[in-house]
């Protein structure tokens, strides 16, 4: 190869090998998704609303079972801010697995939820289901969750 060639070809490589994305740690993001997820269920809990708020991307939909979607983060506050003042309101879940795309910037999670209002009578009532959350990673490297949607556990069967 001429010496003209390779001068040209050094940069050519170099840019290559530069553009080249590092690998994602898939097991550091999981543990970030766990670690987020933690703290998110625990601000709901405390019904801290800006705390709880935050963790939904300014474009998130959030799915409520038998009701229409709600969209956007001035929406979802709203929600959670009427759902926090419901009497006898609490919330409390668990993710269980977290999945993340092998470009580590997409991922979802998959668990169980307990949340609890007052009845007519003023008894607790409790509605145990299942969830599953979409989290989209930012620019900033960020996770922020994208669709949040739940359904009840299915119903023990009643003996015949």
């Amino acid at each position: 190869m001429s010496t003209h060639r390779l001068l040209l070809a050094v940069p050519i490589v170099l840019a290559g090998s530069l553009a080249s994305p590092a690998t994602p740690d898939l097991q550091a993001e999981r543990a970030e998704l766990f670690r987020q997820d933690k703290a998110w269920a625990q601000a709901a809990a405390a019904k801290d609303l800006e705390k709880t708020v935050s963790v939904w991307a300014d474009d998130a939909r959030v799915l409520p079972p038998g009701q229409p979607a709600v969209v956007g983060k001035e929406a979802i506050r709203r929600y959670v801010s009427e759902a926090f003042a419901v009497p006898g309101f609490s919330i409390q879940w668990e993710t269980t697995d977290f999945v993340v795309s092998a470009s580590g910037d997409m991922a979802y999670g998959v668990g169980t939820n307990q949340v609890t209002v007052n009845g007519p009578d003023g008894t607790p009532l409790t509605e145990r289901g299942r969830g599953v959350t979409v989290w989209r990673k930012g620019p900033g490297g960020a996770w922020k969750c994208v669709i949040d949607t739940w359904n009840a556990e299915p119903s023990a069967p009643v003996p015949k």
